[in-house]
């Protein structure tokens, strides 16, 4: 259960989500069962009736950044720059007056440091430095046009879609900037959606609080980190990403309540349950505090704090489906994807969900 090819498994190009539902809860929905080891097809929208009254849903509330920019260097190349660390972008902007970050640029050869980067919106970046880590290369950059960034920003970045979301018609772009954000989305930070929590609408969670399930809100920012593929064949030997996550005091307290009572504390997409993994202790509480998220997750973990999940379908040989493994068995995980490819569900960021509890 710890090589690599342990997560492999076949998947046609037709059942890659491309677009969201027209209705977002009305998405199929996986029921796992890990007691009896059911499985049942259900709507997304069916959620609060699965669900027992005195569950917890724990949120991840962070909200998608437009952090894609095309452009040029100043010897005329196309490039393309994908920023990776939008709160360390802000800090610095609020610090010392410019936007300066890593980031991923994109070209047929990689721009040298003190390169100019002429950006879309008539907007300079200047390479600092190249960084490495895990032999991955990104590049620290400084935009020059100062405390105008958010502007630009909102104007001209364009969201950044996972690259198995094909996009030729621009105009589902701007439709993106909308569907690939959850409904309570309210920290900006992230350079990819909490997928799970896509199929929220404001409908369903009018449901949700009409039959008394209480809610409590985590921020994990998403990152370029959670694309990266697991290049090791042993699982074990892989270095995952870290992740800037931040929790409350009032919703630190919902959870521990929450423990103490002994309901379910049920955790929406990966982000949510590494984080509160994270932050757990051996009773399953959870103390207020920001910082750096690296918890890997995979078989063999010992959940401490998350009784339920709600998923989406993800990648092969990836994190996440070795955390979702983790939660129940690899070979339960694998048989419910062939049952799921079988009743011809939709896969990935766009598309279905599982609920395992």
């Amino acid at each position: 259960m710890f090589q690599l090819n342990d997560y492999d498994y076949d998947l046609p190009v037709d059942k890659i989500a491309q677009t969201p539902c027209i209705n977002r809860s009305e998405s199929k929905l996986l029921h796992l069962n890990r007691n009896d080891q059911n499985l049942a097809h259900q709507q997304f929208k069916d959620l609060a009736a699965l669900l027992k009254e005195d569950d917890l849903l724990v949120i991840n509330n962070t909200r998608v950044v437009p952090a894609r920019f095309l452009g040029k260097k100043e010897t005329g190349g196309k490039i393309e720059v994908l920023i990776i660390d939008y709160a360390e972008g802000m800090r610095n902007l609020e610090k010392n007056g410019f936007f300066q970050c890593e980031c991923l640029i994109k070209s047929s050869k990689s721009p040298k440091k003190g390169s100019i980067l002429l950006l879309d919106g008539r907007i300079e970046a200047q390479v600092k430095v190249r960084v490495e880590k895990t032999k991955g290369y990104t590049s620290e950059v400084k935009f020059l046009n100062g405390k105008e960034f958010p502007q630009f920003l909102q104007k001209y970045g364009k969201i950044p879609l996972p690259p198995y979301i094909k996009r030729d018609d621009p105009a589902d772009n701007k439709n993106d900037n909308n569907d690939y954000q959850t409904v309570y989305a309210s920290k900006k930070g992230a350079i990819a959606a909490p997928t799970a929590g896509l199929h929220f609408t404001q409908s369903l969670m009018a449901d949700l609080e009409e039959k008394g399930i209480e809610i409590a809100q985590i921020t994990l920012h998403v990152g370029y980190g959670t694309f990266v593929p697991v290049r090791v064949n042993d699982i074990r030997d892989h270095k995952i990403h870290s992740e800037y996550f931040s929790l409350s005091k009032g919703n630190a307290d919902l959870i521990n309540m929450a423990k103490q009572e002994k309901r379910r504390i049920v955790a929406v997409g990966t982000t949510s349950v590494r984080t509160l993994e994270f932050l757990s202790d051996e009773r399953g509480m959870v103390t207020e505090q920001s910082g750096m998220c690296n918890l890997f997750i995979y078989p063999g973990y010992t959940f401490k704090c998350v009784d339920a999940m709600i998923t989406n379908f993800h990648l092969p040989e990836s994190t996440l489906l070795m955390l979702v493994s983790a939660f129940y068995t690899r070979e339960k995980i694998l048989e419910a994807y062939e049952e799921a490819k079988f009743k011809d569900y939709r896969f990935f960021s766009y598309g279905d969900a599982m609920l395992i509890e």
